[in-house]
């Protein structure tokens, strides 16, 4: 098969060598083709204006952006415009309809209160960005009604070690109310995607990817004090006494009912890897 990966940042060109491994062709679409392995063919576009050039054989499109500046119009032109130009290249240049697969994000689900959400629960963003990631999932469907989205949680793994560096560096600090994050390892969901753009059954429409165990943020930060020998961070002196919320709890059961399995099915195997010095992030 040809697999184009529009958006060949860290996550693509994971999900690129998958494909690749299993020996398809793979056509990665980002600005800067230079920084791609030599497994992965560079086709240098802006997808934010210019539409690029397909193989007509195209059997999948992965399409995972992201934005140069975290502002509503950053946004707008990393996911809005670059979905409307890949619209526009799949129906013009495919000679077969391709397998689409758009990474979205669980940040599309306005729950503040703790409580569970799944693929029935009502996407109704709050911030503005997410307002700006559910328009793009609604115009991605009404292009492409038969495109998959799959809202990924938080994604960490090699080089996101962000967190991690604050523990060991003891800059960390702790919430004084739960506040519940739902994480995904980048090599689980690059393994999603390919498991659901090659498996037997069509895919459903929208799948929710995170692992096995939302959970409190103050139980991950000290589980990494531990694993760190740091002492269990402080209670942040400036806390906000919860206003933020208390997030909410995501359910992979649709993912997981589809024959995904996990090879980090919570943050405590995905931690250790990323601790071990598993992997490396793409550039």
């Amino acid at each position: 098969m040809t697999v184009v990966i529009a958006g060949c940042g860290d996550l693509g060109t994971e999900t690129g060598l998958r494909f690749a491994a299993r020996g398809h062709r793979v056509i990665g679409l980002r600005r800067s083709t230079e920084k791609l392995p030599s497994e992965i063919e560079g086709q240098s576009v802006d997808l934010s204006g210019g539409v690029p050039t397909l193989p007509v054989d195209t059997s999948i499109v992965m399409i995972a952006m992201s934005p140069d500046e975290r502002s509503v119009d950053g946004y707008r032109r990393a996911y809005v415009d670059s979905v409307r130009t890949l619209a526009t290249a799949i129906h013009r240049d495919c000679a077969v309809p391709p397998r689409v697969v758009y990474v979205s994000s669980t940040a599309v689900y306005g729950v503040t209160d703790g409580s569970w959400v799944d693929e029935s629960t009502a996407a109704e963003p709050i911030s503005p960005t997410a307002i700006v990631l559910r328009e793009a999932e609604d115009l991605l469907l009404e292009l492409i009604p038969a495109a998959t989205i799959l809202r990924l949680g938080g994604i960490y793994g090699p080089g996101r070690t962000r967190q991690v560096d604050r523990v060991r560096e003891g800059v960390e600090t702790m919430s004084p109310e739960p506040r519940f994050t739902n994480l995904i390892h980048r090599d689980d969901a690059a393994a999603a995607i390919v498991h659901l753009t090659t498996m037997n059954a069509e895919p459903a429409t929208v799948y929710i990817g995170v692992d096995d165990c939302p959970t409190d943020q103050r139980e991950i930060v000290e589980f990494l004090a531990r694993s760190l020998d740091r002492p269990v961070p402080p209670v942040a002196a400036d806390a906000d006494g919860g206003s933020r919320g208390q997030g909410k709890r995501c359910r992979n059961t649709r993912l997981r009912e589809s024959g995904f399995e996990f090879t980090y099915p919570s943050y405590r195997e995905g931690y250790v890897a990323v601790l071990a010095g598993a992997g490396v992030r793409h550039p």
